[in-house]
């Protein structure tokens, strides 16, 4: 195509495009098709999902170390059968599900967590504080939830006197 031709094709789409009313946004969404449109809604879903998994994934590898403070705050709750069985009532019910009955990371959900839950009655967590182990549990980490505002500080006191009795089982 010699110049002249192309310049005489370049001023038909300008007169063409001058003439033609300019469509609206929503005009133009509606003769595109609805395909192309679906399937970058599940390519970026994938991708956001995909991403959401590896932050999560690396989070979770991390050491899991409470602060210095934490870890020195000592349990005000007198170790005793009351205390023992009120934790027992709250690890049953809350935490069982993953960590196990006897603490050994074994629970019927743990499956679908994607991690190992801890194994509570090992010696590496029996040999942390009563203050880091509250600290664990009052601010929890990924599969594991918080329990700041869904057990009292009594009662996660409790839970920690009664973690202190699965290392003997």
């Amino acid at each position: 195509m010699n110049s002249s031709a192309w310049l005489h094709k370049k001023v038909e789409e300008v007169a063409t495009a001058a003439t033609t009313p300019e469509k609206s946004f929503s005009e133009r969404q509606a003769n595109t098709p609805l395909v192309p449109r679906v399937r970058w809604l599940v390519i970026l879903t994938a991708l956001l999902g995909s991403a959401l998994v590896a932050v999560s994934e690396e989070q979770s590898k991390e050491k899991w170390t409470a602060p210095a403070a934490e870890a020195r705050t000592k349990n005000p709750v007198a170790v005793n059968d009351s205390s023992i069985a009120a934790g027992q009532k709250i690890y049953l019910q809350r935490c069982a599900g993953c960590h196990g009955k006897t603490g050994k990371g074994d629970g019927p959900d743990a499956a679908d967590l994607g991690i190992h839950p801890a194994k509570l009655s090992d010696a590496a967590v029996q040999g942390q504080t009563d203050g880091e182990l509250f600290w664990k549990v009052t601010v929890g980490k990924k599969p594991m939830p918080n329990y700041r505002t869904r057990l009292s500080p009594t009662d996660r006191w409790n839970v920690i006197n009664y973690l202190r009795t699965l290392a003997r089982r």
